[in-house]
C-alpha cells in the first residue's frame, strides 16, 4: 500500500445531542463552551479543530445536518458584524482574524439523514477521495501528556507503520460497556501494538474472554480513545453495510466496518500519551469544564 501524507480531517457531528436535551433544542453540542488555558470561552468543535490543525492537517470536513449548515458557516466562515468586532478587546479582533483564516480551512459536508455514525462517516466519502485521513469525534477534547499534540502522536505512528491506526486508552472494566475496545499484541509494550480484534460495547465477560492483552491487569483494557487515522479502504466496507441496509442497534455503525478494515489491510493500535474529555454527557460535561482547563495549565 503506499503512504499518502494526511492532509485531511474528518469530524461527524450531526447527531441530535439527545444526552444533553433540553440545552440540544436551541445549542448543537458540539457548540457548548469550554474553557481553555488562556481563559478564552470557545465552542467544543473549534478545540477539535485546532487539535487537527496542530498535527499538520491542512483540511478539515465537517459533517453536519442540513439544518444546522448555517450555524457552522456562522461560526466558521462569517465575520462578526462591524458593530460586534468593535466591542471586541484588541485580542478577541485579533482571534475573530484568526477564526476567519482557520475557516478558510473548513469544508462543510451534509449528512441529509441521521442513520448513525458510520453512514455519517461515509457522507464524506466524496471529499475524501482516496486519501488516508483523521477521524475525530465531535463530542471529544484532547490533552496531552507531552509535547506532541494527541493527533500529532497518531500521526507519527501512522507514518511509521503505513496502516490504518486507532487510538487507545486503558479503560477499567466497569466502563468498557460503554466504549469500543481491542485486544492485540504489543509491539512495543504499553504504547503500539498489532490489533487482532476490534469489539464495540462487550460485556465484562465477554472481554474478559476475548479481549485480554498480556501485561494488563486483569479489569483494565485497551478502550478506544476517539482519535483515528484511516485509509480510505474503510468507506467501501461503509458502503457494502449501508447498500445491504445492514444496521446494528438500528443505525449503521463504524466498529464493525473498522473490523473489516483490520481484517483486509492490518491495524495498529497505539496507547495514546494525553487524555481524552467527554463532552457528550451531562455529568462527563460538568467535569470536563473543572478537568480540561487544569489538566492544560498543569501542562503549561
Amino acid at each position: 500500500m503506499q503512504k499518502n501524507k494526511v492532509r485531511k480531517a474528518v469530524i461527524p457531528v450531526a447527531g441530535f445531542g439527545t444526552r444533553l436535551f433540553p440545552a440540544t433544542k436551541v445549542v448543537k453540542k458540539e457548540l457548548f463552551p469550554i474553557i481553555d488555558r488562556d481563559g478564552r470561552a470557545k465552542p467544543v468543535i473549534l478545540a477539535i479543530i485546532e487539535e487537527a490543525i496542530s498535527a499538520g492537517i491542512t483540511e478539515v470536513g465537517i459533517v453536519v445536518q442540513p439544518d444546522d449548515k448555517e450555524t457552522f458557516e456562522d461560526l466558521l466562515k462569517n465575520p462578526p458584524k462591524k458593530e460586534l468586532l468593535d466591542k471586541l478587546s484588541p485580542q478577541n479582533q485579533e482571534y475573530s482574524r484568526y477564526l476567519e483564516d482557520l475557516g478558510s480551512k473548513i469544508t462543510i459536508l451534509l449528512q441529509e439523514e441521521q442513520l448513525g455514525y458510520g453512514h455519517a462517516v461515509f457522507c464524506a466519502k466524496d471529499w475524501v477521495q482516496d486519501e488516508p485521513f483523521l477521524l475525530m469525534l465531535g463530542d471529544h477534547i484532547y490533552a496531552s501528556d507531552i509535547e506532541k499534540s494527541c493527533a500529532s502522536q497518531v500521526l507519527d505512528v501512522y507514518e511509521q507503520v503505513n496502516q490504518s491506526v486507532v487510538g487507545l486508552t486503558k479503560m477499567p472494566a466497569d466502563i468498557i460497556h460503554k466504549a469500543g475496545c481491542v485486544a492485540g499484541v504489543w509491539q512495543e509494550l504499553n504504547s503500539i501494538l498489532s490489533v487482532t480484534q476490534l469489539y464495540e460495547k462487550p460485556t465484562i465477560e465477554y472481554a474478559k474472554q476475548h479481549l485480554r492483552v498480556e501485561g494488563m491487569s486483569e479489569n483494565e483494557f485497551l478502550g478506544i480513545f476517539g482519535l483515528y487515522l484511516l485509509t480510505p479502504k474503510i468507506f467501501d466496507f461503509l458502503a457494502e453495510y449501508i447498500n445491504q441496509n445492514f444496521r446494528e442497534r438500528g443505525e449503521f455503525q463504524l466498529t464493525s466496518c473498522l473490523e473489516r478494515l483490520r481484517q483486509q489491510e492490518g491495524m495498529t493500535g497505539y496507547v495514546v500519551q494525553g487524555k481524552c474529555f467527554d463532552t457528550g454527557l451531562p455529568d462527563a460535561y460538568r467535569q470536563t469544564m473543572i478537568d480540561f482547563r487544569n489538566f492544560e495549565i498543569n501542562l503549561s
